[in-house]
């Protein structure tokens, strides 16, 4: 088990502040927030790059607090890659067991190893200048899982890539990490990645954690208005609510609109609505949908598959709706539209 005990650093302008942290073994742990959030320099003091200024950090009941880099066994894949490049493929992927001065014969077997577990045999001989990103991304995956660490961190390693090739490494890492079961903490700033990859989330904020959990925790039960903005929850309303104990429903006064939510909290509330929890119709739902308004389209954002629209109910609100919905609609600027969403879509902070 990975343990964080109060860590603090300041570094370059910038302070991580008392991080609490315990991952177990075997756990896929992603950090995600938004640019300059701190997640990058928590990483580093895991690895060993830098080293905090107060607090204690553990690894298997071993304080590893100020132990170099070099003695703490950990893999870690950077966003650029960080190929040397003069080496080729397969010096690159073997450049921890010659520091390790592994014997040749064992380095060469378990460099094609790895080189078959990332799908890079072929291009063993080539040098980095000549591969994709994603190629060179796979042979930094292959170079810091040879040393077979007992943590893997990885710094965004996906930024840098095009769509497609994203979404195979990314399958390839959970292959991967499933595979060996190392203890793995990935940092990111993309939502999709957090839920596809983690068994759990840290969002982190101006140096501090503010919110750890599942993907089902985070992303339903946001724990303030950063988490929910930034897990997804573009609408979100001021308002005050009253309880009504009969129906175990209250209803939220928004000035312009009321919501009505299953939560029994009463007085100020901010009421939170994901986009794609809002059906948006043509007409007047027929339905058990407790929260139903009319309103005009004022603006829509073509996502290809997806179209945002921006509806003016008394408040602007955001709702998604496909594209091919979108056309059968005949919707437009202007367009009149209902649009509704159930009492337990809406996350009450």
């Amino acid at each position: 088990m990975l343990i964080l005990e109060n860590i603090n650093k300041k570094w370059d302008g910038f302070e991580l502040t008392n991080i609490n942290l315990k991952i177990k073994d075997g756990e896929f742990v992603v950090v995600l927030g938004p640019s300059g959030a701190g997640k990058t320099l928590l990483l580093e003091i895991i690895a060993g790059i830098h080293y905090p200024d107060s607090g204690k950090m553990y690894f298997n009941g071993k304080n590893i607090t100020h132990l170099p880099p070099e003695k703490r066994n950990i893999g870690f894949v950077f966003q650029d890659y960080a190929l040397f490049p003069h080496k080729q493929v397969w010096e690159n992927v073997g450049y921890g067991l010659d520091v390790r001065k592994i014997p040749q014969d064992v380095k060469l077997d378990l460099i094609e190893e790895y080189l078959v577990l990332v799908g890079m045999v072929k291009l063993a001989k080539r040098y980095p200048s000549t591969l994709s990103g994603g190629e060179q991304q796979r042979v930094a995956l292959a170079r810091a899982l040879i040393i077979e660490p007992d943590i893997f961190l990885l710094d965004e390693p996906l930024a840098a890539l095009d769509y497609n090739t994203m979404i195979q490494l990314k399958d390839e890492i959970i292959r991967i990490q499933k595979q060996m079961k190392i203890t793995t903490v990935y940092v990111t700033h993309n939502r999709l990645e957090a839920i596809t990859l983690a068994d759990r989330i840290i969002i982190m904020n101006k140096g501090k954690i503010v919110q750890v959990g599942s993907s089902d925790e985070i992303f339903k039960h946001p724990k303030d208005e950063f988490v929910a903005q930034f897990t997804g929850f573009e609408n979100i309303f001021q308002g005050v609510s009253k309880y009504d104990p009969n129906t175990k429903i209250a209803t939220i006064n928004c000035n312009q609109f009321e919501i009505q939510t299953a939560t029994s909290k009463e007085g100020d509330v901010k009421a939170c609505i994901r986009p794609e929890s809002i059906v948006v119709s043509t007409s007047a739902p027929k339905s058990s949908i407790r929260n139903v308004f009319e309103g005009k389209i004022i603006d829509f954002i073509d996502e290809g598959v997806i179209i945002k629209l921006k509806i003016d109910i008394g408040r602007e609100i955001s709702a998604l709706i496909t594209h091919q919905s979108f056309i059968d609609l005949g919707l437009d600027v202007n367009s009149t539209v209902y649009i509704g969403f159930k009492a337990v879509d809406v996350q009450i902070l």
